[in-house]
């Protein structure tokens, strides 16, 4: 989904990313946002990233029925300062972290994979490699 990084997330940025991310949740569904954009949407937060100072996170959303997402993400981009006031009223952090929303494009990539896994070029040569592994297997070689 996101950045790849040297090293995975803590717990910490773990636990305070899937706080927030329920906090944004609860926000966005009382739909008191003056965008008319954003109060007829329909929005899912897949996941929250937070940086490792938790000064910044990284909200992963996905529109109900996949359409409108770009003009979604730069409405909830232009609403992160409201956004912000309203997490830092109700969840206890030192610093109440920054908001950047981005769209989730996690579903696209796995309909994408399996699009390609379920091509009839892709399919022929996994069932290629499957009955080669059969034949070393019962040749007694173990591919060593």
């Amino acid at each position: 989904m996101g950045a790849s990084r040297s090293k995975p997330p803590s717990q910490r940025q773990l636990r305070v990313g899937e706080e927030v991310r329920h906090t944004l949740v609860r926000v966005l569904d009382r739909g008191d946002l003056r965008d008319p954009l954003l109060c007829e949407a329909n929005v899912t937060i897949t996941q929250v990233e937070m940086s490792p100072d938790l000064q910044n996170a990284t909200a992963f959303v996905v529109p109900l029925g996949g359409n409108q997402s770009d003009e979604i993400v730069r409405a909830l981009n232009r609403a992160a300062g409201y956004l912000r006031g309203q997490l830092g009223r109700e969840i206890q952090l030192r610093y109440t972290p920054r908001i950047g929303f981005e769209p989730d494009l996690s579903f696209d990539r796995a309909d994408e994979i399996e699009r390609l896994l379920s091509s009839p070029r892709v399919r022929r040569d996994l069932e290629r490699a499957d009955e080669s592994g059969k034949d070393r297997e019962e040749a007694g070689d173990d591919g060593a």
